[in-house]
């Protein structure tokens, strides 16, 4: 049996693409965290660190960071069909 992947959403409780990427997750089955960058300038700071992107969304799947809701990638990164 696979280990489950860990996934961090960094998302803003305004930003559409955010209230749908996470919703792609969870139909899917993909348990993640979910970290409120509006409210936490410590994760802020290491999302945009780690990508020199500010926008969000952002996923951090197993440590590797996808910029935006990039389905294919996602799929990918999940190994999801």
């Amino acid at each position: 049996m696979s280990v489950p992947a860990r996934v961090v959403v960094f998302s803003t409780p305004t930003c559409p693409h955010c209230v749908n990427v996470k919703r792609y997750l969870k139909e899917k089955g993909i348990r993640f965290k979910d970290v409120d960058v509006s409210r936490d300038s410590h994760a802020a700071s290491e999302m945009v660190r780690k990508t020199g992107q500010q926008g969000v969304p952002q996923l951090w799947i197993n440590n590797r960071p996808v910029v935006g809701f990039d389905r294919a990638k996602i799929d990918s990164l999940l190994n999801l069909k």
